[in-house]
């Protein structure tokens, strides 16, 4: 397995088919999944199984207790925030492989106290139309991981529509599951 190019994490997630279709995500992309518990649903919930279909055994999963065993397990990986509350866009940023997508629980967002202790810098937005709460933490994420994954000019993916070779970008790692 290839070391991960992008790490994507999803704090508290609450809406079991939202984490379902970011595994499938994951899973298509080389993206690493990470989850900060407590979660909004059982593990082996049967809507989770669903929308990720059978990606479950090509991601990789890690869960966290909390956001604290998150952060130590990520080392000095560089962090964004995606919220409403962001004052730099997206795609304004340059990212670069180990860099850290971090996703706020579907009803609530991220709590201030998180978003504060991160640059300004790492604290982006999507762009929405005036008057919009928020997208869909499944399309947001989406969004996101294309930009980044486009950036790194779609390392670990096919190197052709046709579907010939793939784009080297990562070293050999061990195990797709862990808990910290």
């Amino acid at each position: 397995m290839l070391e991960p190019f992008l790490h994507v994490i999803l704090y508290e997630p609450e809406i079991p088919p939202n984490t379902g279709n970011i595994i499938r995500l994951c899973a298509n992309t080389g993206a690493t999944l990470h989850l900060v518990e407590p979660l909004g649903f059982a593990w082996d919930d049967r809507r989770l199984r669903r929308a990720g279909l059978d990606y479950h055994e090509f991601a990789q999963v890690h869960r966290h207790a909390d956001w604290a065993a998150c952060r130590a397990f990520l080392g000095d990986a560089r962090v964004f925030a995606f919220s409403t509350k962001g004052t730099q866009f997206y795609h304004d940023v340059a990212y670069q492989p180990g860099d850290a997508l971090l996703f706020g629980p579907e009803t609530r967002g991220l709590p201030a106290g998180l978003l504060n202790s991160l640059p300004a810098t790492q604290v982006l937005r999507l762009p929405m139309r005036p008057g919009q709460r928020s997208l869909n933490l499944s399309n947001a994420c989406a969004v996101a991981v294309f930009e980044a994954w486009r950036q790194m000019d779609y390392c670990g993916g096919l190197r052709s529509p046709q579907g010939t070779g793939s784009i080297s970008c990562g070293k050999l790692i061990g195990p797709n599951t862990k808990s910290s």
